[in-house]
């Protein structure tokens, strides 16, 4: 720049917009979007600028014919512009329905010890928050981040059945953190709940138990729906079949609704002197119900945890297996899948080993 002599250059400045607009040409050159641009919320987020910048960056390279501005809408991205120096995406993108503070401790250290991995081999992760509000809202919400991400692989924490299936159809490359339904051909990691619950249901029958129930959270969970299977399947298929029977006491997942669908259950002609019962918050439940009924366990009730409750981890019958073995097999196929783009549509299951405690008894 050129001044008279005595006089003070005055430096250009380097306006935000100008930073933010070579920060998303450089973006736009490495292929990290497809089609459009993301949001105008989300670049804030993501460059944490303002609005006004943004808009700003835009305009500016729709001028220089990257991209093309539409009212309303995001930004669309003119292929001729692309370059071809793209590179394969090494983003990672857990996708739940359910917020972090809602997931089960082992489950949220199995994840934590997954992304550490991943990002020592450097891989990104990013949490992606579906909440349940219909399958279409959630498929839209993920198909806009497509839109705007090039995405290698994805995990599956406990989707419902209709989003499995729409991965599933999608053919995109996903492990669930869960049981697949049937009609889901991806691959999947959890507990063998079939196998864990028909174990249960077969101790009973061998200590002489024959009024038999299981007290399950009415979901479309794969592997509540296997519970069910399992344990009734132990019972159909006992010697003592023609005495023994099964029941499965579903409910909302409330206190009320529990104490509800208990009430039915001894209440009845012929109550239950054993009980299995899916997850810890509702074995405690159980047992609170069935002290203020009076019904002393294991004397007139016997009773099994299907899952581990660390809080009377010795005190009660229960299945038990190893977070960090979980965590690690966890870590493994998603190492697997990371570096071969796609992992055999064939589930992983884990076995936990069953720990007797006094809240089991065999009948005379």
């Amino acid at each position: 720049m050129s001044s008279k002599p005595g006089h003070l250059v005055i430096p250009e400045r380097t306006y935000l917009s100008t930073q933010a607009a070579t920060t998303l040409r450089r973006a736009i050159e490495e292929g990290r979007w497809r089609e459009f641009l993301p949001s105008e919320r989300r670049l804030c987020s993501l460059l944490r600028v303002s609005r006004p910048t943004i808009r700003a960056a835009v305009h500016l390279l729709a001028e220089e014919g990257w991209l093309k501005v539409q009212q309303g809408r995001r930004s669309r991205l003119l292929a001729g512009r692309k370059s071809r120096r793209a590179q394969r995406s090494r983003l990672v993108v857990l996708v739940s329905t359910q917020p972090v503070s809602r997931w089960p401790q082992s489950i949220y250290h199995s994840i934590t010890e997954m992304r550490v991995h991943l990002t020592e081999q450097g891989f990104a992760t990013e949490f992606l928050l579906c909440q349940a509000r219909s399958t279409t809202a959630q498929c839209q919400k993920i198909e806009t981040f497509l839109g705007e991400n090039p995405v290698l692989c994805w995990v599956l924490l406990s989707v419902p059945k209709d989003l499995q299936l729409w991965f599933s159809a999608q053919r995109l490359p996903a492990l669930v953190v869960g049981t697949c339904h049937p009609g889901v051909s991806l691959p999947s990691l959890d507990i063998d709940y079939r196998a864990v619950c028909r174990h249960a249901a077969g101790l009973f029958l061998s200590k002489g138990h024959r009024r038999l129930a299981l007290i399950v959270r009415d979901s479309d969970r794969a592997g509540d729906l296997a519970s069910e299977e399992g344990f009734c399947d132990a019972v159909a298929h006992h010697d003592a079949c023609d005495q023994a029977r099964a029941r499965v006491v579903r409910h909302n997942g409330t206190v009320q609704h529990l104490h509800l669908r208990l009430d039915d259950l001894f209440n009845g002609p012929q109550p239950p002197t054993a009980l299995l019962v899916a997850q810890p918050q509702h074995t405690i439940r159980v047992l609170t119900y069935l002290a203020r009924r009076g019904l002393t366990v294991p004397g007139q009730v016997s009773l099994i945890g299907r899952d581990r409750e660390l809080l009377f981890d010795d005190a009660i019958a229960q299945y038990k297996y190893d977070g960090d073995a979980f965590g690690r097999q966890l870590s493994h196929l998603m190492l697997q899948m990371v570096g071969q783009g796609c992992l055999a549509p064939v589930p992983t299951l884990v076995f936990p080993t069953y720990h007797p405690a006094d809240t089991v008894r065999a009948l005379r």
